[in-house]
């Protein structure tokens, strides 16, 4: 288990496997693709895996979407957003004294520099690393203000580089796009902001609605000119729980365990379910370096005045036919009802 500082990571994570041990990685962002391809070659020349244990992709709703992205009801998909948007301006300010790493990245760097907890469930409902994979970024990063003003507040005078918003937007190769929002220096609630749009239906997590075609409700209303219009209505999200929840939640949903409604839980028994069957992680060193590359990248696109940024095939063209994983209970690939 990997729970260090974020510079700290990979390496570790690659000597681990050097040793035949599996890696569980915390989430966290890259500082550079070099580490990314170490930590690619340690997993492929050993045989072992590694697993970021990115709790978000084990969340009711998002496991529920993917659920129904898979039976078809939304349609081909077409455009998704997701990000980090969580104020804790005045801890960061205050983790200066005390160490810690993230501080230290936000004081120096300008990037998304925490994608994984939205990208994550993103980047498994699109496929991502197999049959689609990521192409180019653009960054754009706003002025810094939020973090200095915390700072102030404490009696202190620091600049920090981080952008109060940064904002990312990904080219998939099947042609879907993916916008992705960290903030953490301006006072909101939390939000991942994930949505999912396809050409028949969308969920949008701020709105906690899905709307379906054909199965939402709309209505035929007539404007002040006597035109006819139709009004489309929100479904709340738990209205689609009894039909479309992911097996793991059917089973889970009753006896909720452990931080984050329960999600921290059931990313460590997919990991540990891995490693006591010797078999491979579902999300694998793959998914860790493409995920992981957005914030070396986006910090790339910003500092070239938001150019754009090839990302590198970490699978070196395996992502074009690569075999489907066995089916497994705790699979982010497909859903196994027959493994419950």
């Amino acid at each position: 288990m990997v729970p260090t500082s974020w510079n700290s990571h990979l390496g570790i994570a690659c000597d681990a496997m050097k040793m035949g041990k599996y890696a569980g990685i915390e989430v966290g962002g890259s500082s550079s693709t070099e580490e990314l391809w170490r930590l690619v070659h340690a997993a492929e020349s050993t045989g072992v895996s590694c697993m970021m244990l990115e709790n978000c992709c084990y969340g009711r709703n998002e496991l529920m979407v993917m659920n129904m992205v898979k039976q078809g009801m939304f349609g081909e998909l077409i455009h998704c957003q997701c990000g980090y948007e969580h104020y804790i301006g005045e801890r960061v300010a205050q983790e200066l004294e005390t160490g810690i790493e993230r501080a230290w990245h936000n004081l120096r760097r300008n990037g998304d520099l925490y994608p994984t907890h939205g990208l994550g469930p993103i980047a498994k409902i699109l496929g991502i690393n197999r049959g689609n994979r990521f192409l180019s970024l653009t960054s754009t990063a706003s002025k810094s203000r939020g973090l200095s003003i915390a700072a102030k507040d404490q009696g202190k005078d620091i600049l920090f580089n981080e952008g109060d918003i940064v904002t990312t937007v990904i080219k998939c190769a099947n042609g879907e796009t993916i916008t992705i929002t960290h903030g953490i220096s301006l006072p909101r609630p939390y939000s991942r902001d994930c949505r999912v749009q396809g050409a028949r239906g969308i969920w949008v997590e701020d709105a906690n609605g899905i709307y379906i075609e054909g199965i939402s409700p709309s209505y035929e209303e007539i404007d002040a000119a006597g035109n006819p219009y139709t009004t489309h209505k929100w479904n709340k999200v738990d209205e689609f729980y009894d039909k479309y929840d992911h097996p793991i939640w059917r089973e889970y949903r009753d006896n909720q365990i452990g931080g984050h409604g329960g999600m921290d839980y059931l990313a460590l028994q997919a990991f540990f379910d891995s490693v006591r069957t010797g078999s491979a992680s579902p999300i694998d060193v793959y998914d860790c370096a493409a995920w992981m590359s957005v914030t070396c990248l986006s910090e790339q696109s910003i500092a070239m005045g938001s150019m754009p940024v090839a990302f590198p095939d970490f699978t070196n063209g395996k992502w074009i036919n690569r075999k489907a994983p066995e089916p497994g209970r705790w699979s982010l690939d497909s859903i196994n009802p027959e493994c419950f």
